[in-house]
């Protein structure tokens, strides 16, 4: 029996499309990239993602279509077989999933003022990013490479981010958040994720990602003083 086709609605460069792909690739599941331009998006996009019309959206044959890059990474680990990214524990599994809702939602402020806004309002942002930093290498097991263990798990792949666009973001702003002297084990943490032979099939060039983005540095300092007027 065939199996079902699958497609994941991306673009060039995302860390959150980065998810979805380690995932597929991970358990082994060929699929379709269909790339946009989300300065002119598709009318697929806008049908399968009405509510937050983003990137990734994974379809898997007939099924409603799977939106948000976590939900569709444990999609993927449920629905296919291969490696388990989930751990088995259920308390593990629930340390994972929270550690994964930090860095998206306590954490991404905080790095994006650290980033785009200067003086005090940076350094007080860079503060608290570094100090996020220092709780998140803290969940690293002893002894292990990966915060799955000796295997990326789901926590590795919600954390990529770190891992490679940190460094593009520093490089842009010209700010240092992570380094070996502060964090040496999450650093060494993000050298063995960007080797991974699996994760560097879906690793987005550097400089290209750079190129890419650098015409939006004015946008992200507009919002990062946005952010901190708010504060």
């Amino acid at each position: 029996m065939m199996a079902e086709p699958v497609k994941l609605i991306g673009c060039f460069g995302s860390p959150v499309v980065h998810r979805a792909e380690v995932a597929l690739r991970l358990k082994g599941v060929p699929y379709e990239l269909i790339t946009e331009d989300l300065n002119n998006k598709s009318e697929l996009l806008l049908r399968h993602n009405p509510v937050h019309r983003k990137v990734p959206v994974l379809l898997h044959g007939d099924r409603p279509a799977i939106c948000e890059s976590l939900v569709i990474v444990e999609y993927v680990d449920e629905a296919f077989d291969g490696p388990l990214l989930m751990p088995a524990d259920p308390l593990a599994c629930a340390a994972a999933r929270f550690w994964a809702s930090f860095l998206d939602k306590e954490c991404r402020e905080s790095m994006w003022m650290s980033l785009w806004t200067d003086g005090e309002a940076q350094a007080a942002s860079a503060r608290e990013t570094k100090a996020n930093l220092t709780l998140i290498e803290s969940q690293l097991p002893d002894g292990k490479r990966f915060f799955g263990g000796d295997a990326i798990g789901y926590l590795d792949i919600a954390l990529g981010a770190i891992a490679h666009w940190m460094g593009v973001f520093e490089e842009m702003a010209g700010v240092q958040l992570l380094n070996e002297e502060e964090h040496p084990a999450l650093c060494r943490w993000a050298r063995e994720y960007t080797a991974d032979e699996v994760v560097r099939q879906c690793l987005p060039d550097r400089d290209r990602v750079i190129a890419a983005l650098m015409p939006r540095k004015e946008l992200y300092i507009s919002i990062a003083n946005a952010m901190a007027a708010q504060r």
